[in-house]
C-alpha cells in the first residue's frame, strides 16, 4: 500500500508554538525530509523524536526529491519539513509537491506557524487582499522587472529579507515606489520581537547606520487609488529626467515614467528626446 507525503509546520521560533498533532505526525512517519538536518535535529531531539532524516534542499531537490518519491510509493510516510514555519511559503518544498502530485502520491499537511500571516497580522496594514512576493531577486535586471511590475499594485505587499540585505532593498523600494508606509517584522515569536511601523524613507533613514538581526518580513503599502487628473506627455518626461539624472538610460526612465503616470512609453520618450524635460 502506498504511503504519504505530509506537510508539516513547525516554528518559526518559540518551540512552545509546535502543535501535538505536529509532534505525533513527526513520530508516526518512516522518515522525515528536512531542508537542513541540522536544524531540524535540535527540534526533533526537543520533542525526544527519533527518526531518520534526509537532506532536501534547493541543490539536490531535483534527484533527491525522485529518491523520496520512490520510497513513498513503496508504502513509507515521509514528512517534510522546512527551517522553520510551513513548508513549500518561499521553500523548495513546492517542487516535492509538485512531484508528488503528478505520480499521483497522496499528500495531507498538517498546518503550524507562518512569518507571512503573523507579520502581516501585526502590520497595522490592510489585509483583507495582500501579495506575497517572496525574496527579491539578487540580480539587477530581474531586481528591477520585479519592482516595476508592482508599481501600481494596490495590494499590501509582503517580502521576505535577510537583514544584511535590508539597506539596500529598502533603498530599492522607496526608488521605485515611492514613499509609502511599511511594517518591518524581525524576529517574530523570539524574545527579541520587532515591529517597526513606519513609511519608506524613514526606514531609509533608520537603516542607514543600524545593523538588523534575525530574519525579516516586510509589510508594504499598496498603490493608491489613480486620481482623475491626467499627465501631460512633458510632465512624464520630467519624471524621467529626474530618473535619468540618478543614472537611468532615457529608455529606461521612460519606461519607469510610463508606469508612474500612465503616459506611453514612446510619446514620453519623444518628449524627453525634444527637451520636454526642461
Amino acid at each position: 500500500m502506498p504511503g504519504r507525503l505530509v506537510l508539516v509546520g513547525t516554528p518559526i521560533g518559540n518551540l512552545s508554538d509546535m502543535s501535538p498533532r505536529a509532534v505525533q505526525a513527526l513520530k508516526e512517519c518512516d522518515f522525515i525530509a528536512a531542508e537542513d538536518t541540522r536544524v531540524t535535529l535540535k527540534l526533533l531531539n526537543h520533542f525526544e523524536i527519533k527518526k531518520p532524516l534526509v537532506s532536501y534542499y534547493e541543490h539536490n531537490k531535483k534527484e533527491r526529491g525522485e529518491q523520496i518519491a520512490l520510497r513513498i510509493m513503496s508504502g513509507e510516510t515521509c514528512c517534510l519539513v522546512t527551517d522553520a514555519g510551513m513548508p513549500v511559503i518561499s521553500d523548495p518544498g513546492g517542487d516535492l509537491v509538485a512531484l508528488c502530485c503528478e505520480k499521483g502520491i497522496e499528500i495531507g499537511v498538517v498546518p503550524g506557524p507562518s512569518a507571512l500571516t503573523a507579520a502581516l497580522a501585526v502590520s497595522g496594514l490592510p489585509a483583507g487582499r495582500f501579495t506575497f512576493e517572496g525574496f527579491l531577486s539578487t540580480a539587477r535586471k530581474s531586481r528591477r522587472e520585479h519592482l516595476e511590475a508592482l508599481v501600481r499594485e494596490r495590494r499590501t505587499m509582503v517580502f521576505y529579507e535577510a537583514p544584511h540585505k535590508l539597506r539596500a532593498t529598502l533603498e530599492d523600494l522607496l526608488f521605485a515606489l515611492g514613499d509609502r508606509r511599511i511594517a518591518i517584522v524581525r524576529e517574530l515569536t523570539k524574545v527579541h520581537e520587532e515591529v517597526i511601523r513606519t513609511t519608506l524613507k524613514g526606514a531609509v533613514e533608520r537603516f542607514s547606520d543600524e545593523n538588523p538581526r534575525g530574519e525579516i518580513v516586510l509589510i508594504i503599502e499598496g498603490a493608491a487609488e489613480e486620481r482623475e487628473e491626467k499627465h501631460t506627455p512633458e510632465q512624464a518626461a520630467e519624471i524621467a529626467f529626474e530618473l535619468m539624472e540618478k543614472g537611468l538610460s532615457a529608455s529606461e526612465a521612460a519606461k519607469q515614467a510610463a508606469a508612474q503616470t500612465g503616459v506611453k512609453k514612446g510619446e514620453i520618450y519623444r518628449a524627453l528626446t525634444r527637451g520636454g524635460s526642461g
